[in-house]
C-alpha cells in the first residue's frame, strides 16, 4: 500500500487527506444521524400525556427535554411559548427548527467538496504523469522503459485513488442529504401534531374556555330578554288605553 502511495507522486499526499476526512465525517454523520436520536418516536405523546395530567410542564423539566434531542428542542420550545397564543408558538418553533436542521447539515458540505475534488485531483495526477512520460522521451528513455514506465505508472495510481475516494464520498454526501430531509420532515409532522392534540384537548391559551365571558353572555342575554319583556309591557299599555 505504501509502495502505490509513494509510486503516485506528492499528489497522493492530498488525495489521503481526503480520504481520512471522507472517512471521519461519514462515521460522524452516521452515528449523528440516527432517528431515534434526533426525533424519538414517542417523545411527543409522552410531552402531551404529562400536560393533560398535570395541566402544565415545569420550565426545568422543558429545558432538560430542550437539551436531549433535536425534536425535544423544537417541541419543549413550542411548549414555552403556548401561553402566548399558536403564533408566537409556531414561529418560535420553526425557528429552532431552522437551527436544528442547519446543526445537522454540519460537515455535509465538506463531503460533497471531497467528492468533488478528488477525482480532480485525480485528473491532475494523470496529466503531471503523462507529461513526466513525454519528457522521459525526449531524454532518451526509449532506450530505458523504467524512467517511462514511472510516469504512466503516477497517472494510473492518482487517477484510481481520486476515484476511490470520490465514490464512497459522493454517496454518503446523498445518503445524509435525504436522511435530514426525512429527518425534517419528521420535525413538521410531530410539531404540527403536537399543535393539534393541544387544540383537541383545549391545552391551548387561546382554546382553554373561558368561565367569565360565559358569564358574561348570558347575563347580556338576561339583560337583553328583560328589555324586550319591557317594551312589550309598554306596547300593551299603550294598546289598552
Amino acid at each position: 500500500m505504501w509502495e502505490l502511495v509513494k509510486a503516485g507522486g506528492w499528489l497522493m499526499t492530498p488525495i489521503v487527506v481526503c480520504s481520512i476526512l471522507a472517512l471521519v465525517i461519514i462515521i460522524e454523520r452516521s452515528h449523528t444521524l440516527q432517528f431515534n436520536k434526533v426525533a424519538p418516536s414517542r417523545l411527543r405523546e409522552q410531552l402531551i400525556t404529562r400536560l393533560r395530567e398535570n395541566g402544565d410542564i415545569g420550565r426545568t423539566q422543558l429545558m432538560n427535554v430542550k437539551e436531549k434531542t433535536a425534536l425535544g428542542d423544537i417541541l419543549a420550545t413550542g411548549l414555552l411559548y403556548r401561553q402566548y397564543g399558536l403564533e408566537s408558538m409556531t414561529m418560535h418553533m420553526q425557528n429552532r427548527a431552522s437551527v436544528q436542521v442547519h446543526q445537522l447539515e454540519k460537515n455535509i458540505n465538506m463531503l460533497g467538496t471531497i467528492g468533488a475534488i478528488a477525482p480532480l485531483l485525480g485528473l491532475l495526477g494523470t496529466v503531471l504523469g503523462i507529461i513526466s512520460s513525454f519528457l522521459a522521451i525526449t531524454d532518451g528513455a526509449m532506450q530505458d522503459p523504467t524512467m517511462l514506465a514511472a510516469g504512466v505508472s503516477q497517472a494510473l495510481i492518482t487517477t484510481a485513488a481520486g476515484m476511490i475516494v470520490a465514490i464512497p464520498a459522493l454517496v454518503a454526501y446523498r445518503y445524509f442529504q435525504r436522511r435530514i430531509i426525512d429527518i425534517n420532515a419528521q420535525f413538521e409532522t410531530q410539531a404540527g401534531l403536537m399543535i393539534q392534540e393541544l387544540y383537541d384537548y383545549h391545552l391551548l391559551a387561546s382554546t382553554q374556555p373561558s368561565t367569565s365571558s360565559s358569564r358574561t353572555s348570558i347575563e347580556d342575554s338576561i339583560v337583553q330578554e328583560r328589555s324586550f319583556g319591557a317594551l312589550d309591557s309598554d306596547k300593551t299599555s299603550i294598546a289598552a288605553v
